[in-house]
């Protein structure tokens, strides 16, 4: 493992950096001693989020607003700002919106990403930590999920990060196949559910219009933003009819990037490295509001309404494979995430300034 001296003198791309999960990564690399540079086009997050991780830090970030599918920008910004190694952040997210606009998902995330790597190639920066999702396993037929689970996603928004994979693999298996000096070198990380924010309650998770995850719902409806919480189906096959999910603290996720660059840049080059992410334990819909109710003091009313597309029952992680090979484990519990985020909320009712 790297020794902070040594991270000192490693600078690393975040793409997406000022979004929800890309600030506390920045954080916590920024925290290991790591230099950064981010790169944010600003659709889904706020400046206003990286002022407050170099607030957070005391050390200040070098931030570019471009997007990751403009190819001459990326291509000075790699010239202007050398890096070792890229956590690709960068995308759409939204497993509804990606129903209704697949091809907006498609154009953003997946040709995005090959700009992005064909730029990161010409600039002779091989390694990256790819942020991809649980949803690329589709509907498990077995819980909890392992690494070696089938590939079937049941949305847009899963498949470009199942796309993107596969173009990673494809890119690491080119490079093994004409015995590359400087070979491509690839970690997947599978996350399951992010929730929760910094302790400090300084930045958190801001989302654009009406919250498309659970958490950022509740403590709207806590906060009186919006009257009532929707919880979209009832009638799943589940402990209590509503979607079971793995929630993980999203600081504890950030922890897992700094051990995956860390480990990258220890690690024999020209490999694929996969890993889930997420705690090991399911919770359904209802128990995360009871748990916030429980730890907050503060009643969520609730409306069941009808199923949403693409989503699933049930989905909780295996995170074993990270323990042993990453030496990573999530250290925070649902009564973390919900306190996190309720202080994240109250302290900032509208999220971000603009």
């Amino acid at each position: 493992m790297l020794i902070k001296s040594e991270a000192s003198k490693v600078r690393v791309l975040v793409t997406g950096g000022a979004g929800y999960i890309g600030s506390h990564t920045c954080v916590e690399l920024l925290n290991a001693g790591f230099e950064i540079v981010v790169v944010d086009n600003l659709s889904n997050s706020k400046i206003e989020a990286i002022r407050r991780v170099e607030r957070i830090t005391g050390r200040q970030v070098p931030f570019f607003l471009a997007d990751i599918g403009d190819q001459a920008e990326m291509r000075r910004i790699l010239e202007s700002f050398p890096v070792d190694i890229v956590v690709h952040f960068a995308g759409l997210k939204a497993v509804g919106e990606s129903c209704e606009k697949p091809l907006l998902y498609y154009q953003n995330n997946v040709t995005g990403t090959l700009i992005l790597c064909e730029e990161m190639d010409r600039a002779e920066v091989r390694k990256m930590v790819f942020s991809s999702s649980a949803t690329v396993y589709g509907d498990p037929h077995t819980v909890p999920i392992t690494e070696d689970f089938p590939l079937q996603a049941t949305n847009p928004y899963g498949r470009t990060k199942l796309f993107i994979e596969e173009i990673l693999k494809d890119l690491v298996a080119a490079d093994r196949l004409k015995q590359a000096d400087e070979p491509w070198t690839v970690t997947l990380l599978r996350y399951f559910n992010p929730v929760g924010a910094h302790q400090s309650g300084t930045i958190g998770e801001d989302p654009n219009g009406v919250p498309n995850n659970l958490m950022p719902y509740i403590t709207q409806v806590a906060v009186g933003k919006l009257a009532k919480l929707r919880i979209f189906g009832g009638d799943y096959p589940t402990r209590d009819g509503t979607g079971v999910r793995d929630y993980i603290h999203v600081v504890d996720l950030a922890r897992a990037h700094v051990k995956a660059v860390e480990a990258q840049l220890d690690q024999e080059p020209g490999q694929v490295f996969t890993y889930n992410l997420g705690t090991g334990t399911g919770y359904s819909v209802l128990e995360v509001v009871r748990a916030f109710e429980a730890q907050c003091g503060i009643t969520i009313p609730c409306e069941i309404v009808g199923r949403r597309p693409g989503d699933v029952a049930e989905c909780y992680a295996d995170p074993s494979l990270a323990r042993q090979e990453l030496g990573w484990q999530a250290e925070k519990g649902i009564g973390d995430m919900v306190r996190d985020a309720w202080r994240w909320q109250s302290r900032n009712p509208e999220g971000y300034p603009d």
